[in-house]
């Protein structure tokens, strides 16, 4: 049985004559590390928004951890929607300590957080003091404090240099190795593809897609294909009835394929027309090119 933390049915946001979100339909399971993914003013902030009472929707409804929302479940609940306001002139420890206050929360395991982050050694320094990258790690920090359940987290990277998303990155997944379940918004397709377990892609308030990320990157339908005879493979792709597209690429061709054939089963199709082959070569589909598709068929 599914263990679902959150549940979102039918949910639609407008902005007058703009449709922010519109009959949004998503769960989230426990544990996973579910990426929210579209272009901008696709609707991502707009519905973490919602899930958090930052704005009301128009219609549909949402449940945290299988009951109506009520004020006692935020505390469950650590986010990020936009950059936190720290003191300058306060050090990363007394930051987080007074966001511990303001949460109503013991503040006992700041220094925790800050050990998590990579930030336990500069703890005492001044905000000011820190650079992007260490100040996106404070925010992330705030965002341990009370030992939440799920952690929502709109653009994370956002601005940082490749070591500083390579950073963050690697907080989410030792993060979510302890059992948080994180919610991330991003338009970033290669970091969401190496963080999160499942995906959903919105365009326009609409969703596109919803499943896990490893489903995409297995649908394994375009081929690389060669082989000496090369005329004879070419007759022997025009009769197959497994191809649904044919091309050639240089010294190759790339079949896609209809329904998904193992390598063996194309190697015995092939070898039972005479033809043996030099190269047979299956591609992955990358998040960015499956998204890049939806995008289209849209």
């Amino acid at each position: 049985m599914k263990d679902i933390v959150l549940s979102i049915n039918g949910l639609t946001k407008r902005y007058g004559s703009i449709t922010a979100v519109s009959q949004l339909d998503l769960e989230i399971e426990r544990g996973s590390v579910f990426g929210i993914l579209g272009p901008n003013g696709s609707g991502k902030t707009t519905t973490l928004g919602v899930l958090l009472d930052v704005t009301r929707p128009d219609s549909g409804s949402f449940s945290w951890f299988g009951g109506l929302p009520e004020k006692t479940q935020r505390k469950r609940i650590g986010a990020i929607l936009e950059v936190p306001l720290f003191y300058p002139y306060l050090s990363g420890k007394q930051n987080l300590a007074l966001v511990a206050k303001i949460k109503d929360l013991p503040g006992d395991d700041v220094e925790e957080a800050l050990q998590t982050v990579g930030l336990y050694d500069r703890m005492h320094s001044k905000f000011r003091t820190y650079s992007l990258g260490m100040k996106q790690r404070l925010a992330l920090a705030s965002t341990l404090i009370g030992k939440p359940e799920v952690l929502i987290l709109d653009e994370p990277t956002n601005g940082l240099d490749p070591r500083g998303i390579a950073e963050i990155r690697n907080i989410i997944l030792n993060v979510a190795a302890q059992g948080v379940t994180i919610i991330l918004a991003s338009h970033i397709l290669d970091e969401v593809q190496k963080t999160c377990s499942h995906v959903a892609v919105l365009e326009k308030g609409k969703k596109l897609f919803s499943g896990p990320v490893a489903q995409v990157l297995n649908e394994a339908h375009w081929v690389e294909l060669a082989a000496e005879n090369m005329a004879g493979l070419q007759l022997a792709l025009q009769e197959a009835e497994f191809i649904e597209n044919l091309q050639e690429e240089g010294d190759r061709y790339v079949i896609k394929l209809k329904s998904d054939l193992s390598q063996a089963d194309l190697n015995r199709y092939f070898f039972g027309k005479g033809i043996v082959l030099s190269h047979l070569a299956i591609r992955k589909k990358s998040l960015e090119k499956y998204f890049l598709e939806l995008l289209d068929k849209s």
